[in-house]
């Protein structure tokens, strides 16, 4: 075996290594929006612009979902999502709790920490 290929092997076990060693996020923050949706733009312009860079991205990352496409076949909701936005925090595909629209930037802080305190160890 060649210096390069050795090199290029001991990389790849260092990247394996690397990636089974990372904890798994099973907790997630589902965005349900839709098209026209004028709550679903001022929570944009409010806190999605800042969201990835927050603490609370960390614990619960985000991902948009819209609300008139297919749900994941393993997505477990409590109920069906009526109307946009609704932020519903899941933990193994399974919903731990849910914010129905926007209620302004404090009160979603608010209500997201609570949440935050709902999701299993």
């Amino acid at each position: 075996m060649n210096r390069l290929s050795a090199t290029g092997v001991a990389g790849a076990i260092l990247v394996a290594l690397f990636l089974l060693s990372s904890p798994v996020q099973a907790a997630q923050l589902l965005m349900f929006h839709e098209e026209g949706c004028p709550w679903c733009q001022a929570w944009e312009h409010q806190i999605g612009t800042i969201y990835d860079k927050t603490d609370e991205a960390k614990v619960l990352p985000l991902t948009r979902l819209d609300v008139h496409e297919d749900l994941p076949a393993d997505l477990e909701l409590k109920s069906p999502v009526n109307f946009t936005p609704t932020f519903v925090v899941i933990q193994d595909n399974k919903e731990v709790g849910r914010i129905p629209g926007y209620p302004g930037d404090e009160f979603f802080w608010f209500l997201l920490a609570e949440l935050i305190e709902k999701i299993p160890e």
